[in-house]
C-alpha cells in the first residue's frame, strides 16, 4: 500500500447556520451537502451556497445524472434537484448506511461501524454484492473505475482506493490531523470534495492520479 499525505487544495465554509456536513456530491460546477435539514449547493468558483432544498439529509448523498439520492434514518430518498421533491424511496442496507455514491447503474453504500460498502440496486434497495473494508467506512466515491472511501476511527481520517474485488488498500491519503472525512465525492477528474462533519467545511483534496 502506498500511504502520502492528502492534498487540500481549498475549504469551503463553515457557512453560517450550519453546524456539520455529511454527505457530499458533485453536480456540474456545484458541489452539494447534506447539513441535515437541508440540502445546499455551492458554487466551486466563488464558494457560496446558490441553491438549498428543504429536504431531511443526514448521511451519504449521491447523483445518477438526473436525481440526487439521500439517506435520511433506514431509507433513501430519490429529490428532484430542482424542486427537491421526494419521487420515490427505498430501504437502506439492514443496519443502517453512512456514506454513499452512484456508480454503473447502482447505488454503493458504506455501512460506517460495520466497515461494509454494499452495492445497492437502485429500484428496490437489494443488496447486489458487499465489498468489506478493514476500518470505519464513511465517505465512498467511484472515479476512473478506482473505489475511494473515507475513514474516521481513532480520531484520524484518510481517503482509501480499494481493489473493489478483494477489498485491499492499494493506496491512502492521510489527513492532518483532527481534519475528519464525513462525505466523499469525486469531480471525475482530478480532485476529491470531502465533508468536514462538525467542522461545517467541505475540502477539496488533490486526487493523486492528478498530480504532475
Amino acid at each position: 500500500m502506498k500511504s502520502t499525505a492528502a492534498e487540500i487544495v481549498r475549504e469551503y465554509g463553515p457557512f453560517p447556520g450550519i453546524e456539520s456536513v455529511h454527505g457530499v456530491t458533485h453536480i456540474d460546477d456545484k458541489v452539494w451537502f447534506a447539513s441535515g435539514d437541508n440540502l445546499n449547493a455551492i458554487n466551486t468558483d466563488s464558494g457560496d451556497i446558490v441553491q438549498k432544498l428543504q429536504v431531511p439529509a443526514h448521511a451519504g448523498t449521491a447523483f445518477d445524472g438526473k436525481h440526487i439520492f439521500q439517506i435520511f434514518e433506514e431509507q433513501i430518498q430519490k429529490i428532484d434537484p430542482v424542486t427537491g421533491k421526494v419521487l420515490a424511496t427505498i430501504p437502506t442496507p439492514e443496519g443502517g448506511a453512512a456514506g454513499m455514491a452512484w456508480a454503473e447503474g447502482s447505488l454503493w453504500v458504506a455501512q460506517y461501524r460495520r466497515r461494509l460498502i454494499h452495492q445497492v440496486d437502485p429500484d428496490n434497495g437489494k443488496i447486489l454484492r458487499t465489498i468489506e473494508s478493514n476500518r470505519f467506512v464513511t465517505g465512498v466515491t467511484w472515479v476512473d473505475k478506482e473505489l475511494w472511501h473515507g475513514t474516521w476511527e481513532n480520531e484520524e481520517s484518510e481517503l482509501r482506493q480499494l481493489d473493489p474485488t478483494s477489498g485491499e488498500v492499494i493506496k491512502s491519503l492521510q489527513m492532518p490531523k483532527d481534519t475528519m472525512i464525513s462525505g466523499l465525492e469525486s469531480d471525475g477528474k482530478d480532485l476529491f470534495y470531502c465533508g468536514g462533519g462538525n467542522s461545517g467545511k467541505v475540502r477539496a483534496v488533490r486526487r493523486p492520479s492528478a498530480q504532475a
